[in-house]
């Protein structure tokens, strides 16, 4: 299967630079999974979609402060994207420039009680190892609150005026490089909502790695090689998701993270287990769910690996024609986007709906 199977035209106006002042008022694409018929609704009538017993799973990771910018010794600007605690005070790192950041190399980060790393090793990958040494008196936790900075997507052009905006309202397990995006949407008072109407919410933790902003350079999607990140799933949340399964309502899941990490850990008859480890699982069109029936997700890059994932579920054609309808209908795109539910038997015959004026 070829990688550029997955492309699609996409104006550049449509990539969202700036979230939406209020998370639920983006709009919802919902997609029928048995038949891809759709219409168009808004987040915050997701509730009009899901019924009591349905278990939405969530991914509760929270973003670092993971981007960190200092000065070698001859005045050259360097920056840091923070990947993965190694031992002790050292990281697994990216590095730009990376022919100038060369082992040996030490970056003074901050003006007042400065931050400094050491560049211990330069892998093949690129990756840097690295060695963080915090002011006297501080932990390099408390150091990179301090100095670094939540990093964003590279086609998101200027910085956030309030960095909680690419936190969800429910994120509290730190270690992730990229948000859930897919999260983004949810408030606490259409949480409420939902559980008010008997949907059961459940959350789990998978860190998001650098390979959410890695492009697919292989020809073949079948060569793709993921990275491979930490998930975690507790007892409470596999109870919850296997107690509705077993009632015989729908689980689904919120982001292609929740997606990867319940297909990691599901049984062949779709039995969720507890435990944590980590996941280099990559679905694409041909691959068997076992855990969930229905995603929540938002509208991805042309040609990545979460296209792939949405096209797994719903089918190649169906999602590339979704796409085309969105991009049609000036849907928001990518991280700060609009949102797609893909669930069966979402849309009636006759309940197609005409696009929303904006």
């Amino acid at each position: 299967m070829r990688v550029d199977e997955f492309d699609y035209e996409l104006p550049p106006e449509l990539i969202a630079q700036q979230p939406l002042a209020r998370r639920d008022a983006s709009r919802l694409m919902v997609v029928d999974r048995d038949t891809g018929r759709w219409l168009h609704a808004r987040f915050r009538d997701l509730p009009r979609f899901l019924r009591a017993g349905d278990c939405l799973v969530l991914n509760d990771t929270r973003v670092r402060p993971a981007r960190l910018y200092g000065r070698r010794p001859t005045g050259g600007q360097v920056e840091f994207l923070l990947l993965q605690p190694l031992d002790g005070d050292r990281w697994l790192a990216l590095a730009r420039p990376g022919r100038r950041v060369r082992p040996g190399t030490e970056v003074v980060c901050g003006e007042e009680r400065p931050l400094r790393v050491y560049v211990e090793e330069a892998r093949d990958s690129g990756e840097r190892v690295i060695c963080l040494e915090p002011p006297p008196g501080e932990t390099v936790d408390e150091t990179l609150h301090r100095l670094g900075r939540v990093p964003l997507p590279p086609y998101i052009r200027a910085e956030l005026e309030d960095p909680e905006r690419y936190q969800t309202v429910y994120a509290r397990e730190e270690g992730s490089v990229a948000a859930p995006t897919a999260g983004l949407h949810f408030t606490p008072e259409l949480l409420k909502r939902l559980q008010d109407q008997g949907v059961r919410i459940a959350y789990l933790t998978l860190h998001v790695g650098v390979g959410t902003f890695r492009p697919v350079t292989a020809e073949r999607v079948e060569e793709h090689q993921m990275h491979a990140e930490f998930y975690r799933v507790e007892p409470a949340a596999a109870e919850a998701i296997n107690a509705a399964r077993a009632a015989g309502a729908r689980v689904i899941a919120v982001g292609t993270t929740v997606t990867r990490t319940l297909e990691t850990v599901a049984a062949a008859g779709g039995t969720v287990r507890p435990g944590s480890g980590w996941t280099d699982l990559f679905i694409y069109p041909g691959y068997r769910f076992k855990a969930i029936d229905g995603l929540i997700t938002n509208f991805h890059l042309p040609r990545s690996t979460l296209i792939m994932l949405v096209a797994a579920l719903l089918g190649k054609e169906q999602t590339l024609a979704a796409y085309r309808e969105a991009v049609a209908q000036r849907y928001r795109f990518f991280s700060f986007g609009d949102a797609m539910l893909i669930l069966p038997g979402a849309v009636p015959a006759g309940r197609e709906e005409p696009a929303l004026p904006e």
